[in-house]
């Protein structure tokens, strides 16, 4: 039986990089993995043509002679892998994705190891994310020891290397055709051993403390944005470099003003006086002053105003957008006698022409009804 190509094998393109092939060859090896499928002949032989796809397709030499020569180039006589794949080097690729899932963890490195990523949530006003600003925030983390300088071990006292794993921090056990590695259960993965734990942090290394630090919100920011801090997460164990903090921003509900993109809309009533004869109002901006709009006479509810210019800043950018402005013709309430007469007077006076949206819904409404007459 003619082999498969090895592009097929694990489905992806000849083009591919070499990300999408290992991403391809992960997600394959956790499907056919034995483990997963005790007693599956097809899907033992499915595993081992991952592997030896992968084992060609991962080496930019071996994937060359691929190329040119096909299958050839690796049979008896050819330049590559002389009819055998090294399964142990592929089976390290996918070890941590196999083992985070059948041991129920992942599996630790020896040696000084980077420090957790932290996230913290900043509340803001509309206002702040128009005009950015600079906020100081609290943020529990995690700093290395003073005493043992995050050692672990009691001052004057040193970590010695582990005699199980001889510092590797991992051991390797055998099991018919497969090598498999496991976490040193004597050190867990350090590598060292501590006789004499430091009291001041019970041999952590690391101990609590509360960083505070000023974060520059730039102009523009919308609901959601992320802002990295580099270096500023939990203190790496051993030495090892601290991770980053995330700050997620999130811009409080404004009383008067709603954000859409880079416009701010704005609800404002008028009443039936301005609508009818027109005239100008004042309205707030966010930058702090006031604009003035002039309202034609006539206006309906829902008529919308742009004042270009006047909405939000664009992220990284010098530009803004426009203020949308949206009236609506507030009923009076709570009229006089002398007022109630005068609106009575005036509807005397109406015509089709002074109310032509009413007029013509009702010449609908009588059409519509006479015609259900007949």
């Amino acid at each position: 039986m003619a082999k498969q190509c090895f592009y097929d094998v694990l489905g992806v393109e000849k083009t591919a990089g070499i990300a999408d092939i290992k991403s391809a060859y992960r997600r394959l090896a956790k499907q056919y993995h034995p483990d997963r499928n005790p007693g599956d002949h097809d899907c033992e032989v499915r595993f081992k043509e991952v592997n030896e796809a992968y084992d060609v397709l991962k080496d930019d030499d071996k994937r060359a002679a691929y190329d040119r020569f096909g299958h050839a180039a690796f049979e008896q006589g050819g330049n590559g892998a002389a009819g055998g794949f090294d399964f142990s080097s592929n089976f390290a690729d996918v070890f941590d994705d196999l083992f985070g899932e059948f041991m129920g963890g992942t599996r630790r490195q020896s040696g000084p190891r980077r420090g957790a990523n932290l996230q913290f949530n900043l509340e803001i006003s509309l206002e702040d994310a128009y005009h950015g600003k600079r906020a100081t925030i609290k943020v529990p983390s995690t700093a290395a020891c003073e005493a043992c300088h995050g050692s672990g071990a009691k001052p004057g006292t040193k970590p010695t290397t582990c005699s199980t794993c001889n510092g590797h921090g991992k051991i390797r056990q055998s099991q018919g055709f497969f090598t498999i590695e496991r976490t040193c259960p004597v050190c867990m993965g350090n590598g060292q051993v501590i006789g004499d734990p430091c009291p001041d942090c019970s041999g952590h290394g690391l101990v609590r403390k509360e960083k505070t630090l000023d974060v520059e919100i730039p102009k523009g920011v919308e609901d959601g944005t992320r802002i990295r801090l580099a270096d500023e997460g939990e203190a790496g164990p051993r030495g090892g470099p601290s991770g980053d903090l995330y700050i997620f921003l999130s811009v409080k509900p404004h009383p008067l003003f709603r954000r859409d993109g880079p416009h701010v809309q704005c609800r404002v009533p008028i009443s039936m006086v301005t609508a009818a004869l027109g005239g100008q109002i004042e309205i707030p901006t966010l930058d702090g002053g006031r604009a003035r709009l002039t309202i034609p006479e006539g206006t309906q509810t829902g008529r919308q105003f742009r004042l270009a210019g006047k909405g939000m800043p664009v992220l990284r950018s010098r530009s803004h957008g426009d203020m949308l402005v949206q009236t609506f013709v507030e009923t009076p309430v709570k009229l006089t006698k002398k007022q109630k007469e005068l609106i009575a007077e005036f509807a005397k006076l109406e015509g089709d022409d002074t109310n032509p949206e009413s007029s013509g819904f009702f010449k609908k409404v009588k059409e519509l009804w006479d015609g259900l007459k007949e």
